[in-house]
């Protein structure tokens, strides 16, 4: 269900999604109970209530006219999908072979496991291993293509932040 409401403070039209117990106020933040907001509008639709909201902006503004003479969302949408070109076009007009581009992106993706910086790839390490040791995260890292001193500096940096506890030998992500 989406459903159109009213700010109580300034007056925001705003579409919101289900039946939360709060909302909060686009235009000047104030957070207040849904059920005691005004519903202009309601409908199982999106489009529909997008297109009730904007009627509502249109009549406030004095713009009724402008608005009934822009087509619909779903009309504009659908329009935007069709301008411009699709990726293939982009990349063989940028001098690309699109079938090589697709290639690489799968190598890429089967690669050495996570992807990202060797940073995140220690994070990750820290994630998926219980309060591993320093071994264990070294390990694990290498694996994924970064290099022990890197994950040893790493770690060490991670402590000094406050990132990550050492206790006993064994790491913890905080």
């Amino acid at each position: 269900m989406y459903t159109v409401v009213g700010c109580r403070d300034c007056g925001a039209l705003k579409l919101v999604e289900g039946r939360p117990e709060t909302t909060r106020c686009p235009r000047c933040g104030r957070r207040s109970q849904f059920k005691k907001l005004r519903a202009f509008y309601r409908s199982e639709d999106v489009d529909a209530a997008r297109e009730a909201r904007a009627r509502l902006l249109a009549q406030r503004g004095g713009n009724e006219a402008a608005y009934n003479e822009v087509g619909s969302f779903a009309d504009i949408d659908e329009a935007a999908d069709e301008a411009g070109m699709d990726d293939e076009e982009y990349l063989e007009r940028a001098g690309l072979d699109a079938d090589e581009v697709a290639a690489a992106g799968e190598r890429a993706g089967r690669g050495r496991g996570s992807s990202g910086s060797r940073k995140d790839r220690v994070l990750d390490a820290l994630r998926a291993l219980d309060r591993p040791t320093e071994a264990e995260v070294v390990e694990h890292a290498e694996e994924n293509g970064v290099p022990a001193d890197y994950v040893r500096t790493a770690l060490e940096k991670l402590r000094h932040r406050g990132e990550v506890s050492e206790t006993g030998g064994r790491y913890r992500l905080l």
